[in-house]
């Protein structure tokens, strides 16, 4: 049997289920179009950057059509960054002049969850602990002041306590103005020093209060491992791992790979370096092999319309998804007792996954005539391709039969043989479906 990952509360459960999500970096970096961190790595002061309030228009911004996209893609949640590092808020925000709502008289906060709720899909929201414009922010190693000549003169006056205030009345306003929220993706505590800066630490920003103030007012939501504290589940940023993610005491725990389309989170217009809907089928089966969820990224641009490339990418992943959702949604590792019979048998690029009483093989490369699956033989009632239901015919071979001309030698007692078709079917990534006696 597959071991189980430490259990997520029943009300919470949903997702790991999903395994699928859509996470949306939106802001006044998608005007710049040259990276969300465009204000660090340019060393912008407040100043400079805020011209950007001052004619960011999302005029074609609609949440309905983009959750829409995301349901369509076969994700089940969709993650909004509040606020991001530059600190503009898109939603009404009580205690900040700094919000779309000043500027256009907009709320895309309320947009969003309205939109999510109407396409029957899970809220997230994202929120950056940090904060380049909020005048009590400290200078550290990755603020946009850092390398100015008086840098470290300019903390002289700040004050992180009434900047944690303000994080905490902002945090409270998301959880109390908005209805339900399923999940919590803060962001990030940066627990070192570094190029004689102090980083940022939990106490910075009181993670433990943020955290009660989160269960308290939606126990129900997920939360992330970002505010330096444990949360419910681990986030690995911008790498697959190799392996179902474990603590430091080797028990497995609940992940999310984070993945960008590009390698730039928010809205970066010459940034061509885009992966292949192929590849990013492979990393969702990958990450649900391993009993992970995939959150993947778009930036919608300056205006609020999402890419012509990063509708494509989700329009092609759809329509895999269209087809072979079952393998992934509600699925996760294979038993181990299973993964361990078939692995020495199989050909190299399949990826297993389960759910309940079906096994799905992945076949990231196409293997020529047969798949064998030592193991099996008394335990798989039907085969079939799954984009289109077909039959695989099945055998169980003799452990004494010897190659011979057209003859595949013997294979260990209890092998199962599929034979596929020669010429490979038109997927991204074509999946047998085994179903599985009890």
């Amino acid at each position: 049997m597959t071991p189980a990952a430490p259990p997520l509360r029943p009300d919470q459960a949903w997702f790991t289920q999903a395994r699928f999500g859509l996470f949306v970096h939106f802001g006044l970096y998608s005007a710049a179009a040259r990276h969300e961190w465009v204000m660090s790595n340019e060393r912008m002061t407040v100043e400079q950057y805020e011209r950007y309030a001052e004619v960011f228009d999302p005029d074609l911004f609609d949440a309905r059509a983009l959750v829409r996209a995301a349901k369509d893609t076969g994700m089940r949640y969709v993650v909004l960054t509040t606020k991001h590092h530059d600190g503009f808020a898109l939603w009404d925000s009580a205690v900040s002049d700094y919000s779309i709502a000043r500027t256009r008289g907009r709320d895309l906060v309320a947009e969003l969850a309205e939109a999510v709720r109407a396409e029957g899909l899970r809220l997230g929201l994202y929120h950056s602990l940090i904060d380049w414009h909020h005048p009590d922010f400290t200078v550290d190693h990755v603020h946009p002041r850092r390398d100015d000549p008086d840098a470290h003169a300019l903390n002289e006056g700040r004050d992180m306590a009434r900047y944690r205030t303000y994080l905490h009345a902002q945090v409270r306003e998301l959880l109390t103005g908005y209805g339900p929220v399923d999940y919590l993706f803060f962001d990030f505590t940066f627990a070192e020093d570094k190029d004689g800066w102090r980083g940022k630490y939990p106490e910075d920003w009181d993670a433990e209060a943020l955290l009660a103030m989160v269960r308290e007012l939606q126990p129900q939501a997920v939360v992330n491992d970002r505010l330096g504290v444990p949360g419910d589940l681990v986030t690995p940023e911008q790498y697959q791992p190799d392996a179902p993610m474990r603590d430091e005491a080797g028990d497995l725990v609940v992940w999310e790979a984070c993945q960008t389309l590009n390698g730039s989170w928010g809205y970066d217009r010459d940034n061509t370096n885009v992966k292949d809907p192929d590849l990013l089928v492979r990393m969702l089966v990958d990450t649900v092999s391993k009993g992970g969820n995939l959150l993947l990224n778009v930036g919608p641009d300056g205006r609020g319309a999402l890419p012509a490339r990063d509708a494509a990418s989700l329009a092609a992943i759809g329509e895999w998804m269209r087809l072979h959702e079952r393998s992934v949604v509600g699925a996760g590792p294979a038993e181990e007792d299973l993964a361990a019979a078939v692995a020495p048998g199989l050909p190299p690029g399949v990826v297993l996954t389960q759910r309940a009483d079906r096994l799905y093989l992945h076949l990231f490369a196409w293997p020529f005539g047969q798949v064998h699956l030592r193991g099996l033989a008394d335990r798989v009632r039907y085969a079939q391709l799954l984009h289109d239901g077909s039959e695989l015919r099945t055998s169980v071979f003799d452990p004494d039969q010897k190659a011979w001309n057209t003859h595949p030698g013997g294979q260990p007692p209890g092998t199962l043989t599929l034979h596929l078709p020669t010429v490979r079917p038109d997927v991204a990534v074509p999946v047998v479906e085994l179903f599985l006696r009890g």
